[in-house]
């Protein structure tokens, strides 16, 4: 009974925050009246297919993963989420499909949920649980988000792991900021398929501790403690994660107030960064570095959310969010695939590194974000 009841909190909680945010998304002008081609029902569509007729992708090389990688688990989500809001029942289906082997010949590519860029795989079972309601999704799901908050285990864990444990965080924290979006996704997901709080609420104790470690005066956050660089996806990690945290975390959360505040103080920064087409920059405040995609993706999403729930000025925010949706969306060719995305990314302590990245194309890091923000311009 008590398990009833949550699942039934979980799903008032989300049904009354849809309704809410329908009715502000009505009266947002530059979120309607999109030119042919560039709506974010049609994009979104677009880039699902895509997604459907890609293989597991292994960052871009050649062979095969060896298991399900983070940017093929955030295009997934982002694929169902679109599914959900634009009711489209056999786009859910074939990503259904796409989890069926993973089930019995092909469960190898499940990864072991001992680091974040593994972890975070779990919010993909729990949105499909959410929609089929197929107990088996929830229990592969709630498996990951709850090995987030266990004791240290496996190969991975050092002494760090057993200080941030102790310290009530999650084991598996590495003060990259990378991190706030493949934790808060996974435990939001969690709480939104449970309705059990402790999911959000060590989520949210979480993203306070990296707001404290990494956000500077400015509002932007290094990529690490000791690698002073505004990196755009980076970046971009941390505006979708806190966006993501926020839409789900209760009111009355004692957490909630310094979130929104470092979220707010991000997004007032990145409007002052953003490029006259509207796009942002590989190292957002370098004025000579090239214009880059995911990270694009990731602060539009980050400015749509923010618009449709209330927290920012619909006046100067739902502008910006459009005209950088039009400019991103230039990028996308012929096949369905987003160009200029940055490559997988490592920490390091050199400002040309950054400027160095190799630019991919179809990129599932830049194909993930437009997906997100299909779905949030028509939550």
């Amino acid at each position: 009974m008590k398990s009833a009841n949550l699942l039934l909190a979980g799903a008032v909680t989300v049904l009354a925050a849809t309704a809410t945010v329908h009715a502000q998304s009505s009266s947002i002008p530059a979120f309607k009246s999109w030119p042919r081609g560039a709506s974010p029902a049609e994009i979104g569509q677009k880039t699902a297919s895509r997604f459907i007729a890609t293989p597991h992708t292994n960052f871009n090389r050649t062979t095969p993963p060896k298991v399900i990688t983070y940017p093929e688990t955030c295009t997934w989500y982002g694929a169902l989420t679109f599914a959900k809001v634009t009711g489209n029942k056999a786009l859910t289906q074939k990503l259904a499909d796409r989890f069926e082997p993973l089930f019995g010949s092909r469960d190898s590519l499940i990864p072991v949920p001992d680091h974040v860029d593994y972890t975070v795989f779990g919010s993909v079972p729990l949105e499909l649980y959410m929609q089929t309601k197929e107990e088996r999704y929830l229990k592969i799901g709630k498996m990951f988000a709850d090995k987030q908050w266990g004791p240290p285990e496996g190969k991975r864990v050092t002494a760090e792991s057993h200080r941030f444990y102790n310290k009530g965080l999650t084991w598996q924290t590495r003060l990259w900021i990378d991190d706030m979006f493949m934790i808060t996704a996974v435990q939001s997901q969690a709480f939104r398929a449970t309705g059990n709080p402790m999911y959000i609420t060590k989520a949210a104790k979480e993203m306070v501790f990296y707001l404290d470690s990494l956000q500077q005066p400015n509002g932007l956050f290094y990529h690490a403690p000791d690698v002073p660089y505004f990196w755009g996806r980076g970046d971009g990690w941390m505006a979708v994660g806190m966006s993501e945290l926020l839409r789900s975390l209760p009111q009355k959360n004692p957490d909630r107030p310094r979130i929104m505040e470092g979220y707010k103080k991000m997004m007032a920064t990145l409007l002052k960064y953003q490029a006259e087409d509207g796009m942002w920059r590989q190292l957002i405040d370098d004025p000579n570095s090239w214009k880059e995609t995911s990270c694009t993706g990731m602060f539009t999403c980050a400015f749509i959310t923010g618009v449709k729930e209330g927290w920012l000025d619909k006046s100067i925010y739902a502008p910006a969010a459009r005209k950088a949706w039009l400019s991103l969306i230039k990028y996308i060719n012929s096949d369905g695939d987003i160009t200029d995305v940055c490559e997988g990314t490592n920490k390091k302590d050199s400002h040309q590194y950054y400027l160095d990245r190799k630019r991919n194309t179809g990129d599932l890091h830049g194909q993930a974000p437009l997906l997100w923000c299909a779905t949030a311009f028509l939550r």
